[in-house]
């Protein structure tokens, strides 16, 4: 199974990844993470990503795509995978299905995760992140050791974390982010909306209901 984690920033995509993918029995699948390792492998498209990050540019979608499809084509994604952070405009959707079609795969499910905007403003602003590790979490002030396991880095608070930078982030998702879900809908992927809002085990309780599971 190959679904795409999509929504709000702040709305537990990456809390929720690798447990979905643990109950799915699949690994995430995350841009950031491919993209980096194919950075420090010095792949012919992380060399691309490379050069143009080195020019202050963002790294096109046709190189980001072509990462993600490198790492699908691997062994560890056989039985497919949990997309995190893959999909953030309708033309990343489109190559992404493009994509998946060149590997005989397809998507099976886009996972939405619905939470209201005053909940996010709350949740973000009292959000904070390892700096060594990049995992959220909430209720640890900054300057707090990781509880993470093994991981010994320490708890910052993101500049765009913020409650007016979080508001920002929300008006830019509304603008170029929203319209995806209308794509995929008029596409004919399912689309399963999921409440986001509870705890970590409810929320992955509703995410796998949603999915048929």
């Amino acid at each position: 199974m190959i679904i795409v984690l999509f929504g709000k920033p702040g709305g537990g995509k990456g809390t929720q990844a690798p447990l979905l993918a643990a109950a799915l029995g699949v690994p995430t699948l995350a841009t950031g993470d491919e993209l980096r390792a194919a950075v420090r492998d010095r792949t012919p498209m992380g060399l691309a990503a490379k050069a143009a990050m080195e020019r202050g540019e963002l790294v096109p979608d046709d190189v980001i795509l072509g990462i993600l499809k490198d790492a699908l084509s691997q062994p560890r994604f056989a039985k497919g995978a949990v997309l995190d952070g893959v999909v953030r405009t309708v033309p990343q959707a489109r190559g992404l299905d493009r994509m998946l079609r060149e590997l005989g795969r397809k998507l099976d499910a886009v996972l939405y995760f619905d939470v209201p905007d005053d909940v996010l403003v709350q949740r973000l602003s009292t959000r904070t992140v390892c700096e060594k590790c990049q995992t959220p979490q909430t209720g640890l002030q900054p300057d707090s050791p990781c509880p993470k396991p093994g991981c010994g880095g320490r708890l910052v608070r993101r500049k765009d974390d913020e409650p007016e930078a979080v508001r920002n982030r929300l008006a830019v998702y509304q603008r170029d982010t929203a319209p995806v879900l209308d794509w995929y809908a008029q596409d004919g992927t399912k689309v399963a909306t999921v409440n986001a809002v509870g705890t970590v085990d409810e929320v992955r309780a509703r995410a796998l209901k949603a999915l048929g599971l």
